[in-house]
């Protein structure tokens, strides 16, 4: 008797054994997916998305308020600099900020970037891009125009591109496309904050992110590893109801003279 209780006794830690070296192998706590490395896009190995920090000021946040948040509020409030001191009231508050990304047109790239050189830091401290659009003029087509722009702008064109190649800055040559339909093609994620020096940097908020249009001071700012400052918005509510007229499509885009 005592001999078949030693057996099954045994047999009972074995099971036991292999049962937590399956538990092991199948689930740790690694394997959340806020901890996996995903790359902000697929020009740059070394920028990732920082959904666990994103996840982590907001869950501060959410404590801090106790409220149901606009998605607007959590992309905003999730880039936090301090979520536990930021003083958080709408239309009040000037939220200090940690945005994802900086985008730059050509023609606030120059003032953006002698600004930046001004700061002594090798390089720019958020990923951060220029795009060579606004210097060409529409006349008489692409190709005629896009040569008559390089040409012009030869200058400016060499000092941006020798520029984003020692600070590390993303260059688009002219001919690449426009800035802010490059933006939502290959840098807009969902969750992301990108400020652009650009009136058209919300086309990227297209895919999920909240993007916002500002001055060149403000891109210096977050190129040089300082928070960016905002005025809380007050969130306003939009319902639709019917129907879209036969020439409308929800994609369409409004401009103001």
């Amino acid at each position: 008797m005592l001999a078949t209780r030693q057996v099954l006794g045994n047999v009972a830690r074995s099971r036991v054994a292999v049962n937590l070296g399956l538990r092991r192998t199948m689930a740790t706590v690694s394997d959340s997916p806020l901890d996996k490395k995903v790359k902000q896009n697929n020009w740059e190995e070394n920028n990732f998305i920082n959904y666990k920090k994103m996840s982590e000021n907001l869950a501060i946040v959410r404590s801090r308020l106790a409220r149901p948040l606009t998605y607007a509020e959590k992309i905003l409030y999730s880039h936090l600099d301090d979520p536990h001191g930021q003083d958080i009231q709408r239309g009040v508050s000037y939220l200090k900020l940690r945005p994802d990304r900086v985008a730059c047109q050509d023609a606030t790239a120059q003032m953006a970037i002698l600004q930046f050189m001004s700061a002594g830091m090798p390089q720019v401290a958020n990923p951060t891009t220029v795009h060579c659009d606004h210097l060409i003029e529409a006349q008489i087509g692409g190709d005629r125009d896009l040569s008559r722009a390089v040409g012009i702008n030869k200058e400016v064109y060499d000092f941006l591109a020798s520029a984003c190649a020692k600070y590390n800055i993303g260059f688009w040559r002219p001919g690449s496309g426009i800035i802010h339909q490059i933006l939502l093609e290959n840098y807009a994620f969902p969750g992301g904050l990108l400020i652009g020096t650009d009136s058209h940097t919300p086309n990227a908020g297209g895919l999920g992110m909240c993007a916002i249009g500002v001055g060149g001071a403000d891109a210096v700012d977050v190129m040089a590893n300082l928070p960016w400052e905002l005025k809380a918005p007050k969130f306003i509510g939009v319902k639709l109801t019917g129907q879209l007229s036969g020439w409308a499509a929800p994609k369409g885009t409004l401009y103001y003279p």
